[in-house]
């Protein structure tokens, strides 16, 4: 969806704050590491060595258990997906800073395109944050350093607000999805399958 015609939400003192606190993180924090840093770490691309990680490690230490993750883990990023691009993006229209006639003038925009569909929420987040809810809700039992999931989610969230992509509030809306959606997969996976009875790695940390 092209969003054209953002609600008058995005006018009130909420969406004020929440274009103050964009012009900190996008304009007034920055440095010249990060401006070559946070771009590429928003990429997909960069990461797919580290999704067939995670499906091989899976899928050799667990068998069958990993290949049920494999599949619940696919069908987290497909959920966080649909929800945030195909239903919230299409009911709620905003401007992504980068298009905003009002702020596009301000905007350190540190990518070569600037997505024409609503901002809200971010699917980035969404998706990122799914997964790190649902990695860390499978693996938390067997291993203690699972929190570090959502240290990568969180420099990736961060990453969309950095290059103009996205507003803070874009971010945290996203990311409370893609949680609630990681949490409810995991919830089903370890019901119906689990990683507990793995005795291979609750051994190390």
């Amino acid at each position: 969806m092209d969003a054209s015609a953002p609600g008058a939400f995005w006018n009130g003192p909420l969406a004020r704050l929440d274009q103050e606190l964009f012009h900190l993180l996008n304009g007034k924090w920055h440095n010249s590491f990060l401006d070559s840093f946070l771009p590429y770490m928003r990429e997909s691309i960069i990461w797919i060595p580290l999704y067939l990680f995670l499906f091989v490690l899976a899928w050799s230490n667990f068998g069958k258990k990993g290949l049920g993750w494999i599949v619940f883990a696919i069908l987290t990023a497909a959920l966080t997906d649909i929800v945030s691009s195909g239903i919230i993006k299409e009911l709620i229209p905003r401007f992504r800073p980068c298009n905003d006639p009002q702020l596009a003038h301000s905007v350190r925009f540190l990518v070569l395109n600037c997505p024409k569909n609503s901002s809200f929420t971010s699917s980035h987040a969404a998706s990122h944050f799914g997964a790190a809810m649902f990695i860390f809700q499978t693996y938390r039992y067997i291993w203690n350093k699972a929190w570090i999931a959502f240290l990568w989610a969180g420099m990736i969230a961060y990453a969309q607000v950095y290059v103009g992509v996205h507003f803070p509030l874009d971010i945290l809306c996203g990311a409370l999805v893609g949680c609630g959606i990681g949490w409810g997969t995991s919830l089903i996976f370890n019901r119906q399958i689990g990683l507990r009875t793995f005795d291979k790695l609750s051994t190390q940390s």
